[in-house]
């Protein structure tokens, strides 16, 4: 049976875990073709980054639960996706097949546990959905901050990808859930250079938890026709407790374009790490450190680059509340409070599995930034 959890986020923490696994498979279905039509359909952003079909419809399925359960009123999400592209007139069949899906999606609500609509949702509905993940956040209030989809080209290449749902208050992240459709609950994670074998879609995880708990939590997906139960026979995950660089396994992003692998590769020699990075799309860098696969992620930033809250809100909690330590390059927290960006973040982003090898980490980095030229 579920442990205790901080009992003030109790109703958050189960919603969240519900949608998530919700969203987790309707990603599932989308990459198995068993979902609303077209669903490969990928567009480039104006930042030429990719989104799918996917991404805009667990972001209106997630708005439109948390909306209904809450209260339209009582919620404030911060999420990566605008209905723009979706609201062209030449988008019309791309709007099809997210609608298709978000009402596909939304059917199997009772089965997690939620109430979905009392009718399909027409498109304006989903398009208002998308469009109301429109808050900015900030240091006062509660606002939830998604990404539906992290790791876009992880979900698109069969690799990795991550569904990060995460609830701010008063500039704190309190609530952390991360679904992780590609991560077998069973099997030690592998580089990107693979998709995953056939026998992993009957795998995934959600990990979640609540800050203040001192525990982090593992679920496996509900598949089939399976119907999720809350509490359940999570169990709990801890960093691993190696903190020997020479052992160390370090994490870090598989696109050069944002993220400085030279940099990570001087550090990691600096400090003695010898194993190859394990270069993996999305947060599940985070999962990895929390249940204990990897020790250390380091993503260095190159110039000019801004990380965003929802590319690291529920990862960072739950490898803390999994009893590891997550700061910027300057070894200080990473502060959520500032609205969309990370703002003020020192050099980069350190998540280790405990404090030995995190001051290493800022130790090496201190020592050898001035000649780094990021």
């Amino acid at each position: 049976m579920e442990k205790t959890v901080n009992n003030k986020y109790c109703k958050e923490l189960e919603v969240g875990v519900k949608v998530v696994q919700m969203a987790c498979c309707l990603c599932q279905k989308l990459q198995k073709g068993s979902f609303g039509p077209n669903p490969d359909h990928v567009v480039s952003k104006h930042d030429d980054s990719p989104v799918t079909v996917a991404d805009w419809s667990v972001q209106a399925m997630i708005s439109w639960i948390l909306s209904d359960t809450f209260g339209r009123e009582n919620v404030s999400i911060v999420a990566e996706e605008d209905a723009q592209t979706l609201s062209d007139g030449n988008a019309t069949s791309l709007l099809e097949s997210v609608v298709a899906t978000v009402n596909e999606s939304l059917a199997m609500a009772p089965r997690f546990g939620l109430k979905g609509p009392p009718a399909p949702l027409g498109g304006s509905e989903v398009l208002d959905a998308i469009s109301r993940c429109n808050s900015t956040g900030g240091p006062v209030g509660r606002h939830w901050v998604l990404d539906p989809v992290d790791g876009t080209l992880g979900f698109v290449r069969g690799g990795q990808y991550a569904v990060g749902l995460a609830l701010i208050e008063n500039g704190k992240v309190v609530v952390g859930v991360l679904g992780c459709p590609n991560y077998s609950s069973k099997k030690k994670l592998v580089n990107n250079s693979s998709s995953p074998k056939s026998d992993l879609w009957q795998e995934g995880c959600v990990m979640y938890t609540s800050k203040g708990s001192g525990q982090s939590w593992m679920q496996p997906l509900v598949h089939g026709d399976g119907t999720f139960e809350w509490p359940n026979s999570a169990s709990v995950i801890r960093v691993s407790s190696i903190d020997n660089p020479v052992m160390a396994t370090f994490c870090e992003p598989v696109e050069k374009a944002n993220s400085n692998h030279s940099y990570s590769a001087g550090i990691a020699y600096s400090l003695g790490l010898r194993k190859q990075p394990l270069r993996v799309y999305s947060m599940v860098k985070y999962a990895a450190i929390a249940r204990g696969d990897a020790e250390i992620y380091m993503k260095f930033a190159k110039a000019g680059y801004k990380e965003k809250i929802w590319d690291h809100a529920a990862g960072v909690v739950i490898v803390e509340e999994a009893g590891g330590v997550v700061t910027d390059a300057g070894g200080r927290p990473l502060d959520f409070s500032k609205g969309v960006y990370l703002e003020g973040l020192d050099r980069g982003i350190v998540a280790c599995s405990g404090l030995n090898l995190h001051e290493k980490i800022i130790g090496a980095v201190y020592a050898s930034w001035d000649s780094s030229h990021l």
